[in-house]
C-alpha cells in the first residue's frame, strides 16, 4: 500500500494523480485531499523552528520554481510574499487580489515541497470572524500549515485595525485551526513602524501593547516590519514576551546580529522578488542599449538543473 503525503498517495504518477480525482487537468484545492497528521506534524517543525536558539531565515517565494529552489538549497521552511504572488498575477500588494488566486498560488507551492509552508494572507481577507474561519480552511486546504495576519486593511492609517477587534481574528484563527486538526503557526503582524502609524514618540509602547496583546490572543511569533534599529529591535525583543520577526531591509542587521539581539525570525518579504525583477531590467536594458546578453548569463541557473529541479518527486 502506498504512503500517503500531502495530497496524493506517494509515487502515484501525474495520470493516477488525475485519475484519483476522477478528471484530467489541474486539480481544483477544493478537491484535494487533506493529510492532516502530516500537516500537524509540518506543523509542529515549523514552531520549533521558532524556539531552536537559531533564528529562522526565510526568503520568501512567490511560485513554484523560486520554493523548489530554496528548498533545494536547505531552507527549512518556505514563507510566501503576498506581494510577489500579487505581483506575479497582475495585481499591486494590499490585499486587491482575491482570497482564491492566492491561495492557488500557496497550494501549488505547498504540493511539490516537502518542507512547512507559511502564507503572507495580508489581513486575512475580509472583515469578519466569519472570514478568519474561512481563511483558515481554504489555507489549510492548500496544504499550508502557518500563516502571516496583518491588522492593516488598506494603504493608510485609517485602516488600521482597532485592538480588540484584531486580538477576536486572532483568537478566531487560532480556534480554526484546532477544529479542522492543525495547530498552524500564527505570525501576527503590526504596522506601527512600517506605515507609520500614529505619534513617532509613542510607536513603541503601541507596538509593544499590540505584540503582547496578540500573543495573549493565541500568536506563536510577532511580527514587527519597519524597523531596522539595533538598540530598538533589541529592546523589542525583551517587551514583547514573545518570538519576534524582524523584515530584512537596507541598513538594517543582518542575520549574524539579529540572532545575537534574540531575534527568532527574520523575512525576506518581496525582496527577492523584487531583486529578480530589478536583474529583468539589467538584462533587458544591455538588450535594448548594447545589444548584448552577457547579463543573462551571469548566475543563471542551467537549464537542465532546473528542469531536474522541477522534476523532482516530492519527498515524503
Amino acid at each position: 500500500m502506498r504512503r500517503q503525503w500531502g495530497y496524493f498517495a506517494e509515487g502515484a504518477s501525474v495520470e493516477e494523480k488525475k485519475d484519483e480525482e476522477g478528471h484530467g487537468g489541474a486539480v481544483p484545492l477544493r478537491r484535494l485531499r487533506m493529510d492532516i497528521q502530516g500537516q500537524a506534524r509540518k506543523a509542529e517543525l515549523l514552531r520549533k523552528l521558532h524556539t531552536s536558539g537559531r533564528i529562522l531565515v526565510l526568503a520568501n517565494v512567490w511560485d513554484v520554481a523560486s520554493a523548489r529552489i530554496f528548498e533545494e538549497m536547505g531552507f527549512p521552511a518556505i514563507a510566501t510574499t503576498s506581494a510577489g504572488i500579487a505581483a506575479s498575477l497582475g495585481y499591486p500588494d494590499g490585499q486587491l487580489i482575491s482570497r482564491e488566486e492566492m491561495l492557488d498560488v500557496v497550494g501549488r507551492i505547498a504540493r511539490v515541497v516537502h518542507v512547512p509552508v507559511t502564507a503572507d494572507l495580508e489581513a486575512g481577507y475580509g472583515p469578519t470572524i466569519e472570514d478568519m474561519t474561512a481563511t483558515v480552511k481554504a489555507m489549510a486546504q492548500a496544504g499550508a500549515v502557518g500563516m502571516n495576519l496583518e491588522d492593516v486593511t488598506g494603504s493608510d492609517e485609517s485602516t488600521h485595525v482597532d485592538l480588540a477587534t484584531q486580538v477576536e481574528k486572532i483568537q478566531a484563527i487560532r480556534r480554526a485551526g484546532e477544529a479542522i486538526g492543525v495547530p498552524l503557526v500564527l505570525n501576527a503582524r503590526t504596522d506601527i513602524y512600517l506605515m507609520p502609524i500614529g505619534p513617532e514618540a509613542t510607536r513603541f509602547e503601541r507596538t509593544v501593547e499590540r505584540c503582547r496583546a496578540y500573543r495573549k490572543a493565541g500568536a506563536d511569533c510577532l511580527f514587527v516590519p519597519g524597523i531596522k534599529d539595533a538598540a530598538t529591535i533589541t529592546k523589542l525583543v525583551k517587551a514583547i514576551d514573545g518570538p519576534l520577526n524582524i523584515l530584512a531591509t537596507a541598513g538594517g542587521p543582518n542575520v549574524n546580529e539579529l540572532q545575537a539581539m534574540g531575534v527568532a525570525r527574520v523575512s525576506m518579504g518581496s525582496g527577492v522578488m523584487r531583486s529578480t525583477l530589478g536583474h529583468a531590467r539589467r538584462v533587458g536594458r544591455e538588450l535594448l542599449e548594447r545589444g548584448t546578453f552577457e547579463s543573462m548569463l551571469d548566475g543563471a541557473v542551467p537549464f537542465a538543473e532546473l528542469m531536474a529541479i522541477m522534476s523532482r518527486q516530492k519527498l515524503s
